[in-house]
């Protein structure tokens, strides 16, 4: 079934706020989010290895399989292999040219990541 880009982009923000949520409790209900809306797209995040649930009572308590880092990681790296032609530096050049970095916070940005850590080198 076809999926329009903005339908993707709201249940992909949704599924975000959900993990957010859950990696500040870690063990939830759909309760706790007072959202019928929020059981489905729980569901949808089971199936796909992104949350897990297990039975109390009449209730599902759900828990993140995977880390908030892991999930930032999967969306920028999508981000940049649809937006970017998988080339991070045209990602970073957006930003800049953008003015979504100053070009002096650039300096920061390299003393963050340090000397081993630049051009891939990991």
């Amino acid at each position: 079934m076809y999926m329009s880009r903005s339908r993707r982009s709201a249940d992909a923000a949704r599924a975000s706020s959900i993990c957010s949520g859950l990696w500040l409790r870690p063990q939830s209900t759909v309760a706790a989010h007072h959202s019928v809306p929020i059981a489905t797209m729980l569901r949808k995040m089971e199936d796909k290895g992104v949350v897990a649930h297990r039975a109390d009572g009449r209730q599902f308590v759900y828990r993140p399989v995977v880390s908030e880092d892991q999930v930032r990681r999967s969306m920028v790296g999508e981000l940049v292999e649809r937006l970017f032609g998988g080339d991070p530096k045209a990602l970073v050049a957006h930003l800049v040219s953008e003015n979504e970095i100053e070009a002096g916070e650039l300096e920061a940005l390299r003393r963050r990541l340090g000397p081993g850590r630049r051009r891939g080198r990991q």
